[in-house]
């Protein structure tokens, strides 16, 4: 289930800029993918704080009313590449894949997070 804890858990990237002194000085924070959730605050620190609170709002908010929440849009961007393959490893890999009831692409993709996140967490 997408509760709470599971787009705060998104890596969702928050823009901070420096604020002129005509602006009032300090540090705004936004989400790129959310217009209108904002913080600010004297350090980058504080900035980046009063925005999560405000996207925890939102998330509240948002989830108790049954809107659809945008999952951050670099993790849905797509590109397609060429690589190259032996003939029998693509074999192999389409095979298996088609297995999973997956298609290449899909199944190449997750096994690469799959080993990533291995190296990086030490798990799977």
């Amino acid at each position: 289930m997408r509760d709470r804890d599971y787009y705060l858990n998104l890596d969702y990237e928050i823009v901070v800029r420096n604020l002129s002194e005509d602006e009032g000085g300090g540090y705004f924070a936004y989400y790129k993918d959310f217009k209108g959730i904002m913080g600010d605050g004297e350090t980058i620190e504080e900035a980046i704080k009063d925005v999560k609170s405000a996207f925890i709002s939102y998330l509240d908010f948002a989830l108790k009313n049954g809107e659809d929440i945008k999952e951050p849009s670099h993790l849905t961007k797509t590109r397609r590449v060429n690589i190259t393959v032996p003939i029998y490893l693509l074999e192999k890999i389409d095979k298996y894949a088609k297995s999973l009831n997956k298609i290449r692409s899909t199944f190449l993709v997750e096994s690469a997070l799959k080993q990533i996140k291995k190296e990086k967490y030490g798990r799977e």
